[in-house]
């Protein structure tokens, strides 16, 4: 995924900045039962008078804590956290917006990964390796950028109606070893905690399952709440999103195949704990 915007999108960014910094003036210009200062709203969010003051003024990075901690104080009921999730999601290109749109409005996501934990699933610090290592170049503020963007799709699972997630991995993914031992523990971990949760189902391929149509490349497919299905595919800077009658099907049997060939989920979640023990 390539990190320059072209004019457009800058513009839809900055479009979208403006809303997120009028509707927080107003708010506190309006507040009840009397308008709150910078000074005074960043007390209330733990922020300083300047951090309250650049965002007002669209200059500088939104913190990520803070669209949370607004809809806390003015009792927006997740007004300022929608407003900078479609900031982040206007600084994708219109490929991957269009993913996130299918994942945001989604029943069910089922995810196939021959390499990496899926997106979805991963912690600040493991994102922050693959980041690392896949663009070597970037300074840490790029970095930590794109893990915020990264966590902050995962907002999905924990809403009122989160989708049902189904996880396949290769074996080989929990046995990669491209973080330090401590972060991939973590990583293991909190998948392990995913799997616990009842709306989220991990299974592991082993590494002597047959091959597949999907080898060599992840896979989502997205169900939306008309029961339609995306079959979204990527590879190296590459995206697609497939919604063709026949591809779709012959996704969804591979994919069937796969759940078929897995371990089940108690069965995945014993080897992934093994793994994450056996990390020294």
């Amino acid at each position: 995924m390539g990190n320059d915007l072209d004019s457009g999108q800058d513009a839809e960014v900055t479009d979208a900045r403006r809303e997120f910094a009028e509707e927080l003036k107003s708010a506190r210009e309006l507040y009840d039962p009397k308008p709150l200062s910078q000074e005074a709203l960043g007390k209330r969010v733990r922020k300083s008078k300047s951090t309250i003051s650049r965002v007002e003024t669209g200059k500088g990075p939104i913190p990520p804590d803070l669209p949370a901690l607004l809809d806390r104080v003015f009792g927006t009921d997740g007004k300022f956290k929608r407003l900078y999730e479609e900031i982040v999601a206007r600084s994708f290109p219109s490929l991957y917006r269009k993913r996130m749109a299918l994942e945001r409005a989604a029943i069910v996501i089922q995810e196939w990964s021959p390499t990496i934990i899926p997106g979805l699933l991963q912690t600040a610090d493991y994102a922050r390796y693959l980041f690392k290592g896949s663009a070597p170049r970037a300074g840490e503020e790029e970095v930590s950028a794109l893990v915020t963007k990264r966590l902050i799709r995962q907002a999905i699972l924990d809403g009122d109606t989160p989708p049902d997630l189904r996880v396949v991995l290769c074996e080989s993914v929990l046995r990669r070893r491209f973080c330090p031992p401590e972060i991939m523990r973590r990583q293991l971990r909190a998948l392990l905690e995913a799997g616990e949760r009842p709306t989220v189902r991990v299974q592991v391929l082993p590494l002597d399952a047959s091959g597949h149509l999907f080898s060599d490349w992840p896979v989502s497919l997205i169900t939306s709440p008309t029961h339609q299905v995306s079959v979204c595919v990527e590879n190296f800077m590459l995206a697609g999103i497939i919604d063709g009658p026949d591809h779709v099907r012959t996704a969804l049997r591979t994919y069937d195949e796969l759940t078929s060939e897995a371990l089940s989920a108690r069965e995945s979640a014993r080897m992934i704990k093994e793994q994450m023990e056996s990390l020294s």
